[in-house]
Parts: structure tokens; C-alpha cells; sequence
């Protein structure tokens, strides 16, 4: 720290609703008071530091400390891009000696930060899962290189012979960098001896090398397509190895998120205390993989499942429980929000054992409503984001519940089943009342119905058809639901200048 016996340092809170949105609004309870008693401390410290920088001449360094705590969205969830390499407080060589105090100082906040907030995070694990998560995302941030968060984020450190340099990877990608294979931008998974090859324009085809026009021709039919395989998808495709390879990195994105937010889906409560105590096993080195169809157009894709669907020519994705595959194809402006939508069904469906009966007799609205809500999926500085209430979908639940007055109470919603559903002609608008329902039940006083909503949709996902199920997990009627909701929306209409 850059004291002298004369500073007074004081503790302005700087950003500190920032967490607190996280927070402030949920039922108090003594880890959210504890989180925000954490959160002010954390702030009053980087104010000081930056005070001192700006007192000494240092406008860089006082920019720096105060940018860590930025101004986040209240009706959004932000998970953040971690880097890949270790040393992350690393300072840089022949630094003056101010900055080297800063640097210090600056960082070891941002440590015992990240190590307290864990901390909290194991302690509520067992209480509120969904604040665990946050806290623990919340820490990550504070330090990237916080060895137990980066095991729950499924990373181990790796160091590379060769090149001398250590970086966090998951197991699977240990295991292929063990067997001399590395990730290509273009060709995703391929031996480290092909690279020179395959940038040179040949492709590998039955042990032999050929030309890519040749290898093209080879594969121009999906059943004879190319296989790619990253570490949670097997794609197929008659496209192209380079377009599988950047559909595969965007799949694995939203893996990466939905494993975080849903844990509690797919793992019971020992486990989930398990992977924040550090005492879970070792991830496997061959990961299920999901299957996933990508045709090279529209109309390889409607000939493929045309049979098995007659009118698939309406969709441009879709995931079949049946076939236990995701189809999409390339071309005709590609939404990425239909590739998040199916992909996130695929995830629910085939993460654990489900019901062959999800969402058929009633709750049909959640099962569709949480797809919806993953389709707002995006990048924003340094984050991975979902919701916002820019978001196409959330715009048009506001407008729908507070213009056109539509709204189904829940206790009637809770009854559909998905061909009742898929049946109304109101069918569209539905979808906005779903979108709209799902943000209230991520967002409302600070995420408080997030553990109750997982509950339900793993209760949903094992056959649960209970009209009445989502009110006594949420412990409120749907009355008071549907009079909450409307409160949220208006609040969120009000946020959004509307």
C-alpha cells in the first residue's frame, strides 16, 4: 500500500451498488448481509489506493483501481472471460518503485478479496446455491488465479516443456495437449505435426493426405460428412471443417454458462458442496459429448428431417429428443439466438435422466421459457452476459403485459402442457409472456426465486406435472406471483425509459 503517517484515506464507495445489485434487494438473510459488508470493504480499500495514486500523480494507476469495479446491469448476469494465463499480478519489469508499491497493494486486495468472498461462497452453498454461484463468480473476478475458484470453474494449471509457460486448461484439454495435439483457429483438434499440412491446403482422409477440393467432394453429403469434435460437442456436418469449428466454439460457450448457472440441475447437493470444498473428482478426460447435425443450407436440411418432420421447413434449428441430435444449417443470415435456444433443450434434456414426458401435462411455460432466456447470450467487455432489458425478447414481454394488457395468470399457465401450447393461436405472444416470467424469476429482488426456479425445472425435467408445483417450491401464491411480476415489469419499463 502506498502508506504514509500522514494519509487519511477516505473510504468513498466508489461503484458500491455494483454487487450490491446482486444483493441489496434479496430477503436479508446473513450472507447477503455478510456479501455486502464484503463488497464495502473491497470498495473502500480500492478508493483508497486510488485517492493515494491521484495524490502521488499517478492518473493511470487510480484509473486502473477504480475501473475494477464497473458499473454492471441489475437485469443482467455477467460471467467473466477468464484468462488463460497464470500470473495474472505479475508486474512488469523495471517498474518505478511507486507503481511497484501500487502494483502490490492493488493486488493483494483483489486476493484477500477473491479468498473472503469464497469463502462466503462454501459457507452458503448449502443454503443458497444460486448466491453461492454468484459469489463465487464474483470472486473469480476479483482473482483470476485463485487456485480453488479455478477448479470450480473446472481449470488446472498446465505447464508446457517447450514453451515454458504455465496456463489454465481444463482436464480434457491437458489430456490432448499430452498427446500432441493443439487447437486450431480453422481446424479445431488436430495433431501438432498436421498444422504445417493443413494451413497448406491438404486435408487428411482415410490415412492419406488429399487436396481440400478433394476432401470437399468426399464429404458434400452429411452421412459421409466431416466429424469435429470439441470438448463437450460432436458436430457433423457437409458444410465446411472451418464453419463446424466456429459453431463448435459458440456451443461451448454456452455450455461453459449453462454449467454454471444450472449446477444444481445435474448435480445433487453433496456434489455441488463437493466442487466448492475442492473435494469433487477429477473431471473426466473423454466428457459426454452432444450431438449436432450442421448442413451446409437450407435445403439439405429440410430433405435430411423432412421425413421424421414434415414441417421443419418453418424452423431454421432444431433439437429432436428422439434422435438425441441438435440440427442447424448454414447460410441466410444465422441467428446465433436459435442456435442457444435448441442447444439449451439439448443440455436439459441429455445432461442427466429426464422424464419422457417433460413438459407434456403442464409446466410447459418454464421448459420453454429458460430457452428463451439463453438466447440473449452475448459478449460485452470482458463478460459473458445474459438478459438485459434491450434484449428483443424482454422488450417485447414489457410490451405485451403493459401495452397490450396480455397476461395468462400463472395458476392458468402452470395447466399447459406443450400441445395445449403449441396449439393456442396466441401462441407467439405466450412466448413473450414466457420470456418476461423467466427474467422475473432470474432477477426479482436480486435473483430470489433463481434456486426455486432450478428446482422447478429439475422437478419439470423428471416428470413433475403439478400445476401448483412452481407456487409451493417459491413458497408464494400465484396471485401474489402475478402481482410481483407486473411490479418487475413496470420497474423494468421505468429502467428502460419507456
Amino acid at each position: 500500500m502506498l502508506i504514509t503517517r500522514k494519509s487519511t484515506w477516505a473510504a468513498t464507495l466508489i461503484g458500491g451498488w455494483l454487487l450490491l445489485s446482486a444483493f441489496s434487494h434479496a430477503r436479508a438473510d446473513r450472507f447477503t448481509d455478510d456479501a455486502e459488508k464484503l463488497h464495502d470493504k473491497y470498495a473502500a480499500d480500492l478508493e483508497q489506493v486510488a485517492k493515494t495514486c491521484e495524490r502521488l500523480g499517478m492518473a493511470e494507476q487510480a484509473r486502473q483501481t477504480r475501473s475494477t469495479l464497473k458499473a454492471q446491469d441489475p437485469y443482467k448476469l455477467y460471467v467473466p472471460i477468464l484468462p488463460d494465463e497464470t500470473g495474472v499480478d505479475d508486474l512488469p519489469e523495471n517498474a518505478p518503485d511507486l507503481v511497484e508499491k501500487w502494483h502490490s497493494q492493488y493486488w493483494k486486495i483483489r486476493r484477500t478479496h477473491a479468498k473472503e468472498m469464497y469463502r462466503l461462497a462454501q459457507r452458503a452453498v448449502s443454503h443458497r446455491p444460486s448466491l453461492a454461484c454468484t459469489l463465487a463468480i464474483r470472486a473469480i473476478h476479483a482473482y483470476p488465479d485463485h487456485e480453488g475458484l479455478r477448479r470450480l470453474f473446472g481449470h488446472q494449471k498446465y505447464h508446457d516443456k517447450e514453451t515454458g509457460i504455465t496456463r489454465w486448461h481444463t482436464a480434457f484439454e491437458v489430456n490432448q495437449f499430452k498427446n500432441r495435439m493443439v487447437w486450431h483457429e480453422k481446424f479445431g483438434w488436430v495433431r501438432e505435426a498436421h498444422v504445417e499440412k493443413l494451413e497448406g491446403g491438404q486435408r487428411r482422409h482415410n490415412g492419406r493426405w488429399i487436396t481440400a477440393e478433394a476432401d470437399a467432394r468426399i464429404h458434400r453429403d452429411i452421412r459421409q460428412g466431416w466429424i469435429v469434435e470439441t470438448e463437450h460437442y460432436q458436430i457433423r456436418t457437409n458444410h465446411s471443417i472451418e464453419g463446424a469449428v466456429a459453431l463448435g466454439e459458440k456451443l461451448e460457450q454456452l455450455h461453459h454458462i449453462w454449467r454454471r448457472m444450472f449446477f444444481r440441475y445435474y448435480a445433487s447437493q453433496a456434489q455441488v458442496i463437493a466442487l466448492f470444498n475442492g473435494r469433487a473428482q477429477a473431471q473426466s478426460r473423454r466428457p459426454q459429448r452432444f450431438r449436432i447435425d450442421y448442413f451446409r443450407n437450407r435445403e439439405d436440411y429440410v430433405k435430411a428431417l423432412k421425413p421424421i418432420m414434415p414441417n421443419i421447413g418453418i424452423s431454421v434449428g432444431v433439437y429432436m429428443e428422439g434422435t438425441r441430435t441438435a440440427y442447424f444449417f448454414a447460410g441466410e443470415d444465422p441467428d446465433d439466438r436459435t442456435l442457444y435456444h435448441e442447444a439449451t433443450h439439448q443440455l436439459f434434456h441429455q445432461s442427466r435422466r429426464v422424464a419422457n414426458t417433460v413438459g407434456r401435462n403442464a409446466n410447459f411455460w418454464i421448459v420453454e421459457g429458460i430457452a428463451v432466456y439463453m438466447e440473449s447470450l452475448h459478449r460485452e467487455k470482458g463478460y459473458w452476459v445474459l438478459g438485459g432489458l434491450d434484449d428483443d425478447r424482454m422488450y417485447a414481454a414489457r410490451f405485451r403485459l403493459l401495452n397490450d394488457k396480455f397476461h395468462i395468470p400463472l395458476a392458468e399457465l402452470s395447466t399447459y402442457g406443450m400441445e395445449k401450447m403449441q396449439a393456442d393461436p396466441r401462441i407467439a405472444t405466450i412466448y413473450s409472456e414466457m420470456a418476461g416470467l423467466t427474467n422475473f424469476l432470474v432477477y426479482y429482488e436480486g435473483g430470489r426465486y433463481r434456486d426455486a426456479m432450478v428446482a422447478f425445472l429439475s422437478a419439470v425435467y423428471d416428470g413433475n406435472n403439478d400445476p401448483n408445483l412452481f407456487a409451493d417450491l417459491a413458497g408464494v401464491s400465484y396471485s401474489e406471483l402475478d402481482k410481483q411480476y407486473r411490479e418487475f415489469m413496470e420497474a423494468a419499463s421505468q429502467a428502460a425509459g419507456q
